[in-house]
This record gives structure tokens, C-alpha cells and sequence, in this order.
């Protein structure tokens, strides 16, 4: 029997790898990874130049992307039968072959493999690599912690209702959007009614080589990529100094006594 192995393969940039993740990529006789149609695919570009000569490759194309509204019973349907093809395909190939399905970020947060996991279930062995987060790549890319102290921080998703966007930046104190693209006008919509627009920073392909980073505020009113995040950082509890006067005063003080 062999196995369906999904590794994660962190924000971007191949040096961000785990050594885990490296070792098994390097040694993979069967690489299937997502994509969009016509296009190379991100998990693949991160392993560009890794991949042994005799590997062979499943790339597993979207049938649709935004073509359809995303809660339209269409769109589910055609995404089912398309994660069904495909667990079926894994656990035929995994009876006699280890597979490695390769996921950009964590397969666990966000990632599409959650959608074979759960179809083969009982019916292959499965094990899963965790990685380094895209938010992670990306708010390291911007020079500034994303929370401190007691900070609460929330994770969104652009494609949430605009009022339930506002409801959570209003309560949170450290935020990542994420699955932005054509949600970003809805996204700077919510994050000024909720008061925090001035402070949101986007981050396009964080640890890329075409990485952009910039504030919302000033980045034109066009569509993003859908490899960026939004975030706002947070702002809470941290040791801070003494005020120098207080500071020796209280010295003094105590040097009399």
C-alpha cells in the first residue's frame, strides 16, 4: 500500500520549506498539485527545479474559478464532482504508489487538499506536512509584529458579507483578510465603516519575487491578486519605559531612605 501525502510548502519562497517538506518533494515519484486552467500552478512554481527527472506529474485544474458565483449551487456542484474525480483517482494510485500532493501555505488552513482529505477518509492512508502560513510570509514581510500582549487577532475571509466583515473589524484587534481579489472593494468598504481602513496594509505575493507591499489607503481602486492579504496590526499591551523624570525621582528616593 502506499500513501497520499500533503505537504505544505509555506508562503512562497522555496527557502521558507521545511526540511520535512524539501526532502520530500526532492524525492517524489508522483507530484499532483492544483491549479487554475492555463496556468502553471503556485505549489508548482515554488518547486520549480526540485522535481526528480522520472517524477510524474498530476496537475488537478479547476474546473471553475470565478466564473460562477461561489455559493451558486452550480459552483458546488462542479467543484464536488471535481474533488470526487480526484479522490477517486488518488486512492487508485495510492493502492500501490506514495503521492504527494503539494499545498502552497498549510493544507489545514484554507487549503483546498481539506476537500480530498475528507473524500478518502478509510479508503487510503493520508498524512499531512503542516507549513508555514501565508499570513505568516506576509506580515513578516511588512516589518511589523501582527499582535502583542492580549491582542485578539481574527481571520477573515473576503467572500463574508459586508456587514458581517464590519461586524468582526470592529472587535478584533489584529486582522488578516483573506481571498481578496475582486472582494477588495467590499473589503476597503468594510474596514472604513468599521474605523480601521487608514491602518490596513495590503500585501501582494508576500515572500515572492514580485512581492508588493504598500497601505491600503494608497493603492489604487483596482482588483488584487489572488495571492494577497489584507492586514491591520495590532496595537495592545507591551512593556514600555518609564517616564525619565519619574524614573529618577524614584531612584533618588529610594537612595535616601
Amino acid at each position: 500500500m502506499g500513501r497520499i501525502i500533503c505537504t505544505g510548502l509555506g508562503p512562497g519562497d522555496p527557502d521558507l520549506m521545511s526540511l520535512r517538506a524539501d526532502r520530500l518533494v526532492r524525492g517524489a515519484r508522483h507530484v499532483a498539485y492544483f491549479r487554475k486552467a492555463g496556468r502553471a500552478g503556485q505549489a508548482r512554481r515554488i518547486v520549480e527545479g526540485m522535481l526528480r527527472p522520472d517524477c510524474t506529474e498530476y496537475p488537478m485544474e479547476y474546473p471553475v474559478t470565478t466564473e460562477l458565483a461561489f455559493d451558486s449551487p452550480e459552483y458546488n456542484a462542479c467543484l464536488a464532482a471535481f474533488y470526487d474525480s480526484w479522490a477517486d483517482r488518488m486512492a487508485t494510485l495510492a493502492q500501490t504508489e506514495d503521492v504527494l500532493v503539494l499545498c502552497e501555505g498549510d493544507p489545514f488552513f484554507y487549503g483546498s487538499f481539506m476537500h480530498l482529505h475528507i473524500r478518502l477518509r478509510g479508503r487510503a492512508e493520508v498524512e499531512i506536512v503542516p507549513g508555514i502560513t501565508g499570513m505568516s510570509g506576509c506580515w513578516t514581510a511588512t516589518g511589523q509584529p501582527i499582535t502583542w500582549g492580549d491582542d485578539v487577532m481574527t481571520v477573515l475571509a473576503g467572500t463574508l458579507p459586508e456587514a458581517e466583515l464590519v461586524r468582526h473589524m470592529q472587535t478584533a484587534d489584529a486582522l488578516v483578510v483573506m481571498k481578496t481579489g475582486r472582494n477588495l472593494p467590499k473589503i476597503r468598504r468594510a474596514l472604513a465603516a468599521a474605523g480601521r481602513y487608514e491602518a490596513a496594509w495590503l500585501v501582494e505575493r508576500g515572500t515572492m519575487p514580485n512581492e508588493r507591499i504598500a497601505r491600503l489607503a494608497e493603492m489604487p481602486e483596482a482588483d488584487c491578486p489572488y495571492f494577497a492579504l489584507v492586514l491591520v496590526h495590532g496595537t495592545g499591551r507591551r512593556p514600555v519605559a518609564e517616564v525619565a523624570g519619574t524614573a529618577s525621582a524614584a531612584a533618588s528616593g529610594a537612595a535616601a531612605e
